[in-house]
């Protein structure tokens, strides 16, 4: 695909309420947003792929400052007066795996966790895609595997139709899950693999990102929770689920135990960060009310997904 031709307009229907026309164009101006603020640094989430004469063609991307003009494209320029680069396919291109958390805890918060975990794997996914690495988008736990990895920005439409038939169901273990998922990727070159979960899994959080950094592998860490998790309106004698287990509880809940509540939910986050810190591994940690695409500028303003 062109880079002269727009996802948005390839779309021929809207995908789902998750993705809609309006969703595919914010994808459109995020990519273009991330390619000016980091114009000079390299393009992808950690390495960028070169762009070389002797090569096969793949792909234009827009020009930005700092690019080397020996691959502008200047028959282009001369037809449309559009300024774009000539990019080139090589092997040593960056395989990048968006994992989702589809645990039945993703389902919580107002929005869900379950919908901007989807969204900013889904931006993640067509940054990757814009910069030529192969992408692939797997949800743990999910009953449907996701499409087979690709490249080009043309493979956002398989990876949203996927992302759209997921649901956060059951319960799963993140070390369990991530250990078949690197089953299934056996044989594949290295690359990075971002990890998006609320990671309230007691017994996997830090024991699914050691497998990914065993496996040689570089991780991101992209924690989630609901505002409702981070503060509580919860008040007096009740009686509460847990909607992984089924496992019911009477509790009285006062503001001592709401206190020690939050205390005890502020530990595990700053366990996952210093964990994350000591191994360099990127952690992000969100509300599932911030809008995805602010977090997402802030991922790669950050520094956290670019060499």
């Amino acid at each position: 695909m062109s880079g002269s031709d727009s996802v948005a307009a390839r779309a021929e229907a809207p995908i789902g309420s998750r993705f809609d026309e309006r969703f595919l164009r914010q994808l459109e101006s995020l990519a273009l947003t991330i390619r000016r603020t980091t114009a000079g640094r390299s393009h992808g989430m950690r390495r960028s792929r070169r762009v070389g004469a002797g090569l096969e063609f793949a792909d234009h991307r827009d020009y930005a400052p700092g690019d080397d003009l020996r691959y502008l494209d200047w028959n282009l320029f001369g037809r449309l007066e559009r300024r774009a680069l000539r990019l080139f396919e090589e092997d040593e291109d960056l395989s990048i795996d968006v994992l989702f958390d589809a645990s039945a805890s993703m389902a919580m918060g107002a929005p869900p966790k379950l919908e901007l975990a989807l969204r900013i794997g889904a931006a993640l996914a067509y940054v990757g895609l814009c910069n030529l690495d192969r992408v692939a988008v797997t949800a743990l736990g999910g009953e449907a595997a996701g499409p087979p990895p690709g490249r080009g920005r043309a493979r956002i439409l398989p990876i949203l139709r996927a992302l759209e038939a997921v649901r956060a169901t059951g319960r799963v273990s993140l070390a369990t899950a991530v250990r078949e998922f690197l089953v299934r990727r056996r044989g594949r070159r290295r690359g990075l693999v971002a990890l998006i979960s609320d990671f309230y899994d007691p017994a996997g959080a830090r024991a699914a990102l050691e497998l990914i950094r065993r496996h040689r592998l570089e991780a991101i860490a992209i924690q989630i929770s609901a505002p409702d998790e981070l503060a509580p309106r919860l008040r007096g004698d009740l009686a509460l689920q847990d909607v992984e287990t089924g496992e019911t509880r009477e509790l009285t809940i006062s503001p001592r135990a709401l206190s020690d509540y939050a205390q005890r939910h502020a530990h595990v986050l700053r366990e996952l960060a210093g964990y994350c810190r000591e191994r360099a591994i990127p952690c992000f940690t969100l509300s599932s009310d911030q809008p995805f695409e602010a977090v997402v500028l802030r991922m790669f303003r950050a520094g956290g997904l670019l060499g």
